[in-house]
């Protein structure tokens, strides 16, 4: 069956498409959410673990800079994720007025297992889709990741 002939009328124009995405997208992302390890922690502080995990250690304005949130902000989210043992603080090496910000084994553990948990989540939910939504879902996953780095 071809899915392009299959597809709703709702979907057959690049703005329909991009209602139904939009749409569709926030829902899988806001079920995503609800299924997060339950860590007390805020998405923000979530997405600044993410952010020294990806990108390594940082100083406290770098960090702002790559979570688009001012520095007194991403000074309160750092203080509590130190005060969690999430993160830890040194002095910058070459520059003594500056500190740089690393993630712990604990921080690496945490964001681990809330992405265990999510990815468990959506498995099972993907093993109620016939062979053929997965496999189009599975050809569509580049196309999306792609999207979402344009």
């Amino acid at each position: 069956m071809s899915y392009a002939n299959d597809m709703p009328a709702a979907t057959r124009t690049d703005s329909e498409l991009a209602s139904v995405l939009r749409m569709s997208v926030m829902r899988l992302a806001r079920r995503l959410r609800a299924h997060r390890l339950d860590s007390g922690l805020s998405l923000t502080q979530l997405a600044a673990l993410a952010t020294l995990e990806r990108h390594g250690a940082m100083s406290p304005g770098d960090l702002a800079e790559h979570e688009k949130v001012q520095p007194p902000s991403i000074t309160r989210v750092l203080a509590l994720l130190e005060s969690r043992g999430l993160t830890t603080r040194a002095q910058h090496p070459t520059d003594g007025r500056q500190q740089i910000v690393t993630l712990t084994k604990q921080g690496k553990a945490l964001l681990s297992e809330d992405r265990r948990k999510r990815t468990a989540w959506l498995a099972r939910q993907l093993t109620l889709l016939s062979a053929e939504e997965r496999a189009l879902l599975r050809a569509a996953a580049p196309v999306l990741e792609r999207l979402g780095q344009l």
